[in-house]
């Protein structure tokens, strides 16, 4: 790789229409993180994305002992999900459709493994650490409505662009009306 320096930085006369003037700072806004909908759904998601890694913990951990190798997995989605939670509450909105696909691949995974948490209850089965293998079916169960909650809100809060930045002018933010000078809307 090449790297050019210059001795001298080049002089500008401005640009094609005329010498170049100071620029007004500039204040970049999130016009749509103000609104009380999407603060309500950013809200909405971070708290999904907690219950569901509660509810993966307390799986993961009451039945630690018969869950072979599938705790791998389990650790894996209370880390993203709790990972996910931190980036949704700093209005990352990239994070959002990420979390819906990893809610329907846990969707399908609870609608499977729910009703072998039932099977276990029967003799012959190694029981669980803490929780009756029966509760723990009704909290895998429990995790389907909670993801399909967390895919409807994802989405939402995708939709109503999180990342959608305006530049104004540093005059025109703060105290004054921004388009102060705009004509007054047409009546009605």
């Amino acid at each position: 790789m090449v790297i050019g320096t210059m001795s001298t930085p080049p002089a500008h006369a401005g640009s094609l229409w005329g010498p170049s003037t100071p620029a007004e700072p500039t204040i970049v806004t999130h016009p749509n993180r103000d609104k009380p909908a999407v603060q309500g759904t950013r809200v909405i998601v971070v708290l999904l994305f907690l219950i569901s890694a509660a509810l993966v913990l307390v799986v993961t951990v009451c039945g630690w002992n018969v869950l072979e190798s599938a705790w791998v997995i389990q650790v894996a989605y209370i880390v993203v999900y709790l990972t996910l939670a931190f980036f949704a509450a700093r209005w990352n909105r990239g994070v959002l459709p990420v979390g819906a696909a990893l809610a329907v691949l846990l969707t399908v995974f609870a609608l499977v493994s729910g009703p072998f948490w039932f099977d276990r209850n029967h003799p012959g089965f190694a029981a669980t650490n803490y929780l009756n293998a029966g509760l723990l079916g009704v909290i895998t169960l429990l995790l389907v409505p909670v993801q399909i909650l967390l895919i409807a809100f994802a989405m939402r809060g995708f939709n109503q662009g999180w990342n959608v930045e305006v530049e104004r002018p540093a005059s025109m933010v703060g105290g004054t009306r921004p388009y102060a000078d705009a004509p007054p809307p047409y009546p009605a």
